[in-house]
């Protein structure tokens, strides 16, 4: 029963339908991770969100900060940006039950049998497993709950940028958000920072990702999305082992996918047809 882990959709479904296509996909006896981000400026958001919410019997699917901003939008009023492809989710028919779905999907996953962790952004050097999986839960208990929307009001916002213990609930809400959909790299001093999206040969010598941050042995592989202009990336030599997923398939780059149970940890992948200029978040 294979498991594989796939890159940021953002409303990329026909590469989706091909890679499947490529591995085989057994629909009976597979299992898919998706990282995250299934919805946003790619030209197919709500038949890309609806074809996720039908594989719910064999997949998982981890929140990104853009599925965030589709229920910030919804429940919240927030204003759509100029290259935002939600319109048609928006005004659907079966527009609650979709975003009834989305609101209850997770923001980690953790598979001890495989000693993986699934997550869009990535895991904060302060946290250990369980301590990630506590505030990963508090999180989702809040969004399915009916105080969503307050929540999903108050979450755009870089502070707090520093893990403390005795943060308030709102405090901790937020950085674990920004933690698990938004998080790229770390400051010196141990605080997030969000401006700088590049590589890391092409950011500030400063900034360190947040895999290569000072701390104790996670004891899992982490498979994340998010970083686009990483690209797909093995990362065993780094302090966490971490493989990035997103090969910038809105970019004209490739839909990714591993097979995270095969030892090896074989790579497919499929051409994407530019939706949106590379640097358009």
């Amino acid at each position: 029963m294979p498991t594989y882990v796939i890159g940021d959709l953002q409303g990329c479904l026909d590469p989706l339908k091909r890679l499947l296509d490529q591995i085989q996909f057994n629909y009976d006896q597979d299992k898919l991770w998706f990282v995250g981000d299934v919805v946003n400026r790619g030209p197919q958001s709500l038949e890309t969100l609806r074809f996720v919410r039908e594989l719910e019997h064999c997949s998982i699917t981890v929140l990104g900060n853009h599925d965030l901003h589709l229920l910030a939008v919804a429940y919240t009023g927030k204003k759509s940006k100029g290259k935002d492809t939600l319109g048609d989710i928006l005004h659907a028919p079966d527009r609650e039950e979709l975003l009834d779905w989305l609101r209850k999907r997770p923001l980690l996953h953790h598979e001890p049998s495989l000693a993986a962790l699934l997550v869009h952004a990535g895991i904060p050097p302060a946290w250990d497993i369980e301590t990630s999986l506590a505030r990963a839960h508090e999180v989702e208990q809040v969004l399915g709950s009916n105080h969503a929307a307050e929540l999903l009001s108050i979450m755009y916002n870089d502070q707090p940028d520093r893990w403390r213990n005795d943060m308030t609930q709102s405090e901790r809400l937020i950085y674990s958000i920004n933690a698990f959909t938004r998080m790229r790299y770390f400051k010196p001093d141990g605080r997030m920072e969000f401006k700088n999206k590049g590589a890391p040969a092409q950011s500030p010598a400063q900034l360190i990702p947040w895999y290569d941050m000072p701390r104790q042995p996670l004891g899992a592989r982490v498979f994340f999305g998010h970083w686009s202009t990483l690209g797909q990336i093995r990362l065993p030599k780094h302090t966490v082992e971490a493989l990035a997923m997103d090969s910038g398939c809105l970019w004209g780059g490739r839909l990714s996918t591993i097979q995270v149970d095969d030892p090896d940890l074989p790579m497919y992948s499929v051409a994407c047809a530019e939706t949106v200029k590379p640097g358009i978040e």
